[in-house]
């Protein structure tokens, strides 16, 4: 990984996932530490994201740093017209990293070129959302002992979702097959499919949410359909609503399935679902604070251990 920024999961070899994934459980018996005692870590949110930064801001105060950045880009600089490029360069001057999230495909990738201090992606536009990604294989090891063969099932919003786009390349090592489930107007796009292609990675696409592919997954992965990302409000009509997981469904899975959502929710999963053994996606979240503690700490090159 480039100056040890976090950009994408695709950056990261197999090795480098376990090796993170050992940090986060490292940092889930052990979450308060002083090891960024003087450190500053900037918190620059061009997009809302309520929930990823204050697992962010969460993991640098038990690590002991210092927080500074904002949360409505439109309380800074870029309101006036100050370029990205601008921005970074500046913020480099007081902080000692970066963790970014901005509606722009590419815009950390770029940020990382224009600075020499780390820079973490906290979700680019359409496309990638790395340390979801890390919390979501977290999760996944966590409660299948493995991250090897399995089968997984990806629903809703696989066009847009960056964090479908982001599972599938962390996922890449682990030999999974993936069943993905969309309506038309949300299916993955080709450059995921000409990546599993070329990886070998068996997929099977599916416009109707059965318990057919339910009953064989070991993880169902539910998505959000994105309002924001539609310019044509119609068209978001037409989709929101088209899968939602009820309890009844999952009758005859698998013991071992368990319920992944990156959150937060609108109608995908029903309330009836969040007593189900099965439901994952509340503790899902809280892994996200010993991922991020192990990503901030990696691109500080900071030895936890």
């Amino acid at each position: 990984m480039k100056k040890n920024s976090f950009v994408s999961i695709a950056d990261c070899s197999k090795e480098d996932i376990l090796e993170l994934i050992k940090k986060a459980e490292y940092f889930e018996q052990n979450p308060n530490q002083k090891v960024l005692e003087g450190k500053v870590c900037a918190t620059l949110f061009f997009e809302p994201s309520t929930r990823t930064r204050l697992s962010f801001e969460t993991a640098i105060n038990r690590l002991g740093g210092r927080v500074i950045g904002f949360s409505d880009a439109a309380t800074t600089s870029s309101s006036k017209g100050e370029i990205l490029k601008d921005t970074i360069r500046m913020v480099s001057n007081y902080a000692d990293l970066i963790i970014m999230r901005h509606y722009l495909e590419g815009a950390a990738r770029y940020a990382a070129e224009v600075t020499d201090i780390p820079i973490i992606n906290a979700g680019d536009g359409a496309n990638q959302h790395p340390s979801q990604t890390l919390l979501d294989l977290y999760s996944i090891y966590k409660t299948q002992g493995t991250l090897d063969n399995l089968k997984i099932a990806l629903v809703g919003d696989l066009k847009y979702g960056r964090t479908v786009h982001s599972i599938i390349s962390g996922l890449a090592h682990f030999n999974p097959t993936f069943y993905l489930i969309a309506p038309d107007e949300l299916k993955i796009p080709e450059l995921y499919k000409e990546f599993m292609n070329k990886n070998n990675i068996p997929y099977f696409e599916y416009s109707d949410f059965s318990t057919e592919v339910i009953n064989q997954s070991d993880i169902l992965y539910m998505t959000r359909v994105q309002r924001e990302r539609f310019t044509d409000l119609m068209e978001y009509e037409k989709v929101k609503n088209l899968y939602v997981l009820n309890n009844a469904m999952l009758a005859n899975s698998k013991d071992n399935l368990r319920i992944l959502h990156p959150l937060p929710r609108v109608n995908e999963i029903a309330y009836d679902v969040d007593d189900n053994p099965k439901a994952y996606y509340f503790e899902q979240a809280k892994n996200g604070l010993f991922a991020r503690q192990a990503i901030i700490c990696n691109s500080l090159n900071i030895n936890c251990k």
